[in-house]
């Protein structure tokens, strides 16, 4: 079986955060492990509260389960402050996996922000170096860069500017951009674009969809599958959780994490590695 750790924000609610990151790696037979960097009390209407865990902590969690276990892909999630975005960079500085998946998670989707203003520069000149790939939404990548995404151009030079700043790969996701289109994800590896297509689900339960794309992806990535396929394969489980997602709560419901699970069974394989 292959390892995937999250290090990120929990969700109290389920459907977002390191809790989204666990369902995820389980719905592709893959074992999860975390490091909690912020307790979030979150439902699907608001954030309540958050209270970040010390520097200190994140990253003894971090070494327990390195120093322990053998981790084929990492995901990294919410960090909301320039201390904790420093000490999970410290970690992974020192164990070097392969494959970091960095989700750049800056508001929550009921519109409260989970990311410090000043964390900024610390996840630019941090974190991003580290990512094999970086998956911001359009506002995320606008906020990183400093540029206005309009069109298609602009969000492909976006991408470089986050390639320049260190990030192997770029995945700016293309939600936001034209909410009557399809849903278009790029994909850039510093020499050319790829993109990822699927059909936009009209639906207001989509709580953790980031969350969960950047966490399948690492599922992926973990099982031995080259990025391309990866996104391409996580883009297809994202659409079928948001497609059966869960009208659960009073706000934006969870997707459905295991709907094929409960179906057909786990048929995820992993490729040669």
């Amino acid at each position: 079986m292959r390892h995937a750790l999250t290090i990120a924000g929990s969700d109290c609610s389920g459907g977002a955060g390191i809790q989204a990151d666990l369902k995820t790696f389980a719905a592709h037979g893959v074992y999860g492990m975390s490091a909690v960097v912020s307790v979030v009390a979150e439902n699907t209407c608001r954030v309540l509260d958050i209270q970040d865990i010390t520097p200190d902590m994140i990253e003894k969690q971090i070494t327990a389960v390195f120093e322990d276990m053998e981790v084929h892909a990492v995901k990294v999630g919410m960090l909301s402050s320039g201390d904790s975005m420093r000490a999970v960079a410290k970690m992974l500085r020192q164990y070097r996996p392969k494959y970091v998946v960095v989700d750049p998670v800056m508001v929550a989707k009921g519109g409260c922000a989970l990311m410090q203003k000043e964390a900024l520069s610390a996840l630019i000149a941090e974190i991003l170096p580290l990512a094999y790939v970086v998956t911001p939404n359009i506002p995320e990548a606008e906020t990183i860069t400093g540029m206005h995404i309009r069109t298609q151009d602009d969000r492909r030079q976006a991408a470089a500017v986050m390639h320049r700043m260190g990030a192997a790969n770029v995945l700016i996701k293309g939600g936001h951009l034209d909410k009557e289109a399809d849903a278009e994800d790029l994909l850039y590896d510093g020499g050319a674009f790829l993109t990822f297509t699927a059909k936009r689900i009209p639906t207001k339960n989509t709580h953790g969809t980031g969350c969960t794309f950047s966490s399948a992806i690492a599922a992926n990535l973990a099982l031995g599958h080259a990025l391309p396929e990866a996104v391409a394969n996580a883009k297809q489980y994202v659409t079928m959780a948001i497609a059966h997602g869960l009208d659960i709560g009073k706000g934006h419901g969870p997707t459905h994490h295991f709907y094929d699970i409960y179906q057909h069974g786990l048929t995820v394989k992993e490729n040669e590695i």
